[in-house]
Parts: structure tokens; C-alpha cells; sequence
């Protein structure tokens, strides 16, 4: 089945790089960009707010691991957001094709 993760980065360049190392060596099919988008939250004892860009991933389960292991390699941040969900259903077609441009390499 396919699943769904993001994480957000500080600009739309490093959204661009992680997608690409990820697309490139088929740990994803597909990686989308939005943005800039407003995060509010807490870090250091203080409320911040940041413009952030989301990059949204689409991969079979089985890469989960090897994609959280190869994003916190590359993504700037000290701790990366990292949530996943399992897509309830994808058209076929689409989920073939997804299939056909994920890697079945070990990581």
C-alpha cells in the first residue's frame, strides 16, 4: 500500500534537495512542494513563528525506515518533522506506477 510522509524545511531550495535525493534513488515515487507555508510552534523555551515550505512524500511502506534514516542525513534541521500516514485507498493505476518507480534496493 502506499503511504504519505512530509517534513518541513526553512526554504524551498532544501524542499527541492531532500525530494530529489529521495526521488533519485527510488525511495519515493513522487515528491510535491508547497509553500511557504507559517509554522507556530515551540522550540528553545520560546514561541516561534517561520516560514516553512512542506515537502510531501508518496512511497511504498517497506521504504519508511530508509527514508526517515536518509532524511535525517540530509535535512537541516536539529530534529525533522517526520509523520506518515497509510493512504486508505489509491486508484490502481496510480498505486502501479508508484510501484514501477519505487526501488525494491535494501537501503
Amino acid at each position: 500500500m502506499l503511504t504519505i510522509g512530509w517534513t518541513t524545511t526553512s526554504s524551498q531550495a532544501h524542499a527541492e534537495t531532500l525530494g530529489r535525493a529521495l526521488v533519485g534513488v527510488g525511495l519515493v515515487a513522487c515528491a510535491q512542494i508547497d509553500g511557504p507555508i507559517t509554522s507556530i510552534y515551540h522550540w528553545d523555551e520560546e514561541v516561534r513563528t517561520e516560514a516553512e515550505w512542506r515537502l510531501t512524500v508518496k512511497f511504498l511502506a517497506e521504504h519508511g525506515a530508509a527514508i526517515e534514516k536518509r532524511l535525517r542525513q540530509l535535512h537541516s534541521y536539529e530534529n525533522p518533522q517526520w509523520v506518515t500516514v497509510k493512504a486508505d485507498y489509491v486508484a490502481e493505476k496510480y498505486l502501479s506506477w508508484a510501484k514501477a518507480n519505487s526501488s525494491s534496493l535494501s537501503f
